[in-house]
């Protein structure tokens, strides 16, 4: 049995149960609802009025306190008139303070009173912790636009603790400067603007300035004529001075600025250079890595990652290792130490913001495992040859050997002719071509055979170079030949021109200087030839007239020898190119005839012409072979159909 439940009146209604017993609950409930609600809205509405009333009362309340403000704080004038000002910021440097870089103050009163005169000063309010204390601030008249009469301005106060006079100082002056400025009708008038604007100098004389902003307020006092004490009103406002930091003091890093050099020694470190060092341990520096970091203008601090690999290793303040990383000071030599091992050292070297390219050195070991000599210059004259023997040297790793070597001739008589038998004579390195070079003194006519070995005695000696020739060649110039250095060349091609004295025999000289080589007008041509050296007369084809082999000397095949090299560039165009000089003074009579040298230059067009010919040639055997195939093929088809 279902419960029966309660349903109120108000949902029986709604469902059509309209007896007259809902109808009257439902009636009775509604109407007491809403005389309650109506009695509770009169008595709010009567709260509400009480309130209101009092905040009418406060707001007139406080109306009239506003009201009645003291006049002395209104920044106004003996009747009444306000004060403007406004500036704009400066921009002073550590060095410079001009107008160029002043702050601005402008400002503008009604004078309603016969007398009356503004005044500008000001007093340091903030400065940066680093400043002992605030600088003078100076006024400079700039011009009095807005002013409804004549305005003077008196300008006074003390510069660089000299007092200046009080001097009056006409619109649009840039002469007078002060720490105080006056301003006032040029006539004892009333009711008339007076204006004014001015630069704010920040004085650098007496006070050192530092980086950071300076604020000043700036006051703006009326007064009466010569009653300085009578301030009738005074407004502020304040200015600023930003002086920024030197660009010295940029910890900014400008990564194109850094340079990183390796080098023997720190002085020399102004550009990679080829560095060979001794293998054996040593707290000695083989060589300095010399790295070097900037900003926009000066050498600025940054961090430093290097690495080595291979042999050596790293030094910097008393630390050694294979790898480092240091707080540089922008400009930091970091050592690279020999630690007995023989081989070639790869350092890696970089900043924060650069990455640098590899560098490399070698060390080698104490003593060569090879000795390969080889002679550039065979022809030697009378008297000291430089590099006339040139040496390679390599230790057991395969690393280019750089300790001592020294040359002798291989036997007394061979000492006769050149070089030393008993006392070897010292070599030098070269770094740049990584190679010894051996001077040789020439004594007499002949060829003498020499050697290199690693002591300064051959008793001594471990290793002993191969024997080589040099010949003292005594013959004087008997003749003169041109050459070109290939027969063939490219259009517009580089190309180089030898002129080579021989003696009797047809045999180059040995290296000499001869002042008339080549008659008058040096080298002719009968094509476009350019020339490539320097503009001076002296390298000019047309004025070859002295020789000397020193100067510019190269053998066709590159090595320095006993002739005398111009480089020029081949005409564009196709064709035979021809040079000739005649034999000048310093050969013999019978020499002093025309010389001749010829080389071809491919004619573009020819050259064209001919590869469509070789085309055409194998495009016509390739269509006969295609031809060929298909008719193979369709016998094949034949065959298989049958």
């Amino acid at each position: 049995m279902t419960p029966k439940k309660q349903v109120s009146p108000a949902i029986r209604i709604l469902r059509g149960e309209r007896d007259a017993s809902a109808r009257a609950t439902h009636l009775e409930a509604a109407t007491r609802k809403f005389l309650v609600t109506t009695n509770e809205r009169k008595q709010m509405s009567t709260t509400t009025n009480f309130k209101r009333i009092a905040l009418v009362a406060v707001a007139a309340l406080g109306m009239g306190v506003l009201s009645s403000v003291p006049s002395q704080a209104a920044p106004v004038g003996l009747s009444g008139s306000a004060i403007t000002l406004s500036t704009t910021a400066g921009a002073p440097t550590l060095s410079k303070s001009d107008s160029t870089t002043a702050a601005t103050v402008s400002a503008s009163v009604l004078v309603t009173t016969a007398g009356e005169s503004l005044t500008l000063s000001s007093t340091g309010k903030t400065k940066p912790a680093a400043a002992s204390e605030f600088p003078a601030v100076y006024f400079m008249l700039v011009d009095t636009v807005g002013s409804t009469s004549k305005v003077i301005t008196q300008l006074s106060g003390t510069l660089g603790g000299v007092a200046l006079e009080a001097t009056e100082s006409a619109p649009g002056t840039l002469t007078e400067t002060g720490t105080i400025a006056s301003m006032m009708p040029a006539a004892s008038t009333t009711n008339t603007y007076i204006s004014g604007k001015f630069f704010a100098i920040m004085e650098s004389i007496t006070t050192t300035r530092v980086a950071g902003t300076y604020t000043y307020t700036v006051l703006a006092s009326m007064y009466l004529a010569n009653s300085i004490s009578s301030t009738h009103a005074t407004q502020t406002i304040d200015i600023s001075f930003v002086v920024p930091a030197a660009a010295s003091d940029s910890t900014t890093i400008v990564p194109g600025s850094s340079t990183a050099f390796l080098a023997s020694t720190e002085d020399l470190a102004t550009a990679d250079a080829a560095v060979s060092a001794l293998a054996t341990a040593s707290s000695t520096a083989a060589a300095v890595l010399r790295v070097k970091t900037f900003n926009t203008v000066a050498a600025a601090p940054e961090s430093i990652t290097v690495t080595i690999s291979g042999a050596g290793i790293l030094n910097f303040g008393g630390i050694s290792g294979a790898s480092l990383v240091i707080q540089g000071d922008g400009d930091t030599p970091i050592n690279i130490l020999p630690d007995g091992r023989s081989g070639v050292a790869t350092i890696a070297v970089s900043t924060t913001t650069r990455q640098f390219a590899n560098k490399s050195m070698s060390f080698y070991a104490v003593a060569p495992a090879t000795l390969v000599a080889s002679v550039p210059t065979p022809n030697l004259a009378l008297g000291s040859n430089s590099d006339t023997v040139r040496v390679i040297a390599k230790d057991a790793a395969g690393v280019s050997w750089a300790g001592a070597v020294y040359l002798y001739a291989s036997t007394a008589a061979d000492a006769l002719i050149a070089g030393s038998n008993a006392t070897p004579t010292l070599c030098t390195w070269d770094a740049a071509d990584d190679r010894h070079e051996c001077s040789v003194t020439g004594t007499a006519a002949g060829t003498a055979k020499l050697k290199a070995i690693n002591a300064s005695t051959v008793a001594a000696a471990t290793v002993t170079s191969n024997e080589v020739s040099a010949v003292v060649n005594t013959n004087s110039a008997a003749s003169v030949k041109l050459s070109f250095d290939k027969a063939t060349y490219a259009p517009g091609e580089k190309a180089y021109i030898y002129v080579t004295p021989l003696d009797s025999a047809g045999k180059e000289i040995a290296k000499v200087t001869l002042a008339n080589l080549l008659a008058a007008g040096g080298i002719t041509t009968n094509s476009a030839l350019s020339f490539a050296g320097s503009t001076t007369t002296s390298d000019s084809l047309t004025a070859t007239v002295s020789y000397s082999a020193d100067a510019n000397s190269s053998s066709t095949s590159g090595a320095k020898a006993g002739s005398f090299r111009y480089t020029v560039f081949m005409p564009v165009s196709g064709g035979t190119v021809t040079i000739s000089a005649t034999g000048g003074t310093s050969l013999p009579l019978a020499a002093r005839v025309v010389t001749t040298a010829t080389a071809t230059v491919t004619d573009s067009g020819a050259a064209a012409l001919a590869a469509v010919t070789a085309l055409s040639t194998q495009v016509a055997s390739l269509r006969t072979l295609i031809t060929t195939l298909t008719n193979l093929v369709l016998k094949i088809q034949k065959k298989v159909k049958a």
